[in-house]
């Protein structure tokens, strides 16, 4: 089974920098899943703020393309969780699995960790229990930002899965060792962000004007990746793929023909240590997390 995961945020939503084509037509994800289960992929990452895209998978007949293991999230709450957030967490997954059209899921996460972190999460985190017990979500867990969220979660919860951002910008959970740790708690590690959304791909001449501080940096790792003849796909795959932590690696998709060429990227073997990636690390939160771009 492939490591790639398709990430469905462009199925129903504008999304990434990159992105010059829109959302994804139904049409279009049935050919993506049909590349997807002859190549052997099984993870698809769906959410319920990622607009239509349940709606889109469920239309598609996901189920009847193969065995995959879909992965969605919660909504996000306010400050205070109460009783009624955890109804509505289980609501809520119960609405994605009908627009899924499946009965189940294999893992559902926390879409913001720090849910999990506020006074009254118990609430929560006991529904994401008996939402496993009941057989709706085979695993559960939470998606993070950085280490100290990962460090608080699992001091407080067990959980099956951690998705997490991992890019050769932001390798943070790399220096601090964090993915050794999950690992060592016997963790799902599934790794976003892994282009940053598109920017690792980018032309530097294409990229908006909020990068330009940044510009000297991305100019000189394209320089880098071109004097030892690896293109920035197989770059960013190579780096992720070489963290022998990792279960899961997601990528956006918007078309077969892209889901294609990432898997043909991903197969490609490089000696990353002869590459040394790890000379292009930012540690500058203005740019590693996509969050701030305020663009």
């Amino acid at each position: 089974m492939s490591k790639i995961g398709i990430g469905t945020v462009q199925f129903g939503l504008d999304y990434g920098i990159s992105n010059q084509n829109g959302k994804t037509s139904i049409q279009e994800v049935e050919n993506i899943l049909t590349v997807a289960k002859e190549l052997d992929i099984k993870y698809i990452d769906t959410a319920h703020l990622y607009g239509s895209s349940e709606e889109i998978l469920g239309l598609s007949e996901v189920s009847k393309f193969g065995d995959y293991k879909v992965i969605t999230k919660t909504p996000k709450f306010s400050d205070l969780i109460l009783e009624s957030d955890a109804l509505y967490l289980y609501q809520t997954l119960l609405r994605s699995l009908n627009k899924l059209r499946n009965t189940s899921v294999y893992g559902l996460l926390m879409h913001d960790a720090d849910d999990l972190l506020k006074s009254g999460s118990d609430l929560l985190y006991n529904k994401l229990l008996e939402i496993k017990q009941e057989g709706l979500a085979g695993k559960i867990g939470v998606s993070v930002y950085n280490s100290m969220q990962i460090q608080s979660i699992i001091d407080h919860y067990p959980v099956d899965i951690i998705q997490l951002p991992l890019n050769v910008f932001d390798q943070r959970l790399i220096e601090n060792r964090m993915l050794n740790k999950l690992k060592q708690n016997n963790i799902e590690i599934h790794v976003r962000s892994v282009f940053l959304q598109g920017l690792l791909l980018m032309e530097p001449s294409a990229l908006p004007s909020f990068f330009n501080k940044y510009k000297t940096h991305i100019v000189k790792y394209r320089n880098y990746l071109e004097q030892h003849n690896i293109s920035p796909l197989e770059a960013a795959l190579s780096f992720v793929s070489s963290q022998t932590t990792i279960d899961c690696v997601i990528c956006g998709i918007n078309n077969a023909a892209q889901l294609r060429e990432i898997y043909a990227a991903s197969k490609k073997k490089y000696d990353v240590n002869k590459l040394n990636l790890s000379q292009f690390a930012l540690h500058d939160e203005k740019i590693i997390n996509p969050s701030n771009w305020g663009i």
